[in-house]
């Protein structure tokens, strides 16, 4: 996996932050009523989801929702106005 995915998606998620086009599932995160606590929901939920895949040892599904959690986890850092690189610093913390 290139290091660059990670860039190139939170980029995106920063433009549809910044531009809100309509029928974006992002713009949704950001514009729902029920603000952040959407997406902690929708991670809480991903979270689930993926230890019932690694429970059943299905490494499709495994990979499916750990893309899913990483996604909004990132659009959790763009609404709390960090970035990618936060997130790399203090994995290299703990190296």
């Amino acid at each position: 996996m290139s290091e660059d995915v990670l860039d190139e998606l939170f980029d995106v998620i920063e433009d549809r932050k910044k531009n809100l086009p309509e029928g974006s599932y992002t713009t949704s995160l950001f514009t729902h009523e029920k603000g952040e606590n959407e997406v902690l929901e929708k991670l809480g939920e991903e979270t689930t989801e993926l230890i019932l895949a690694a429970k059943d040892d299905d490494t499709d599904e495994i990979a499916y929702e750990s893309a899913d959690i990483v996604y909004h986890l990132l659009v959790l850092l763009a609404m709390k106005d960090m970035n990618v690189e936060d997130l790399r610093a203090e994995l290299a913390e703990r190296r």
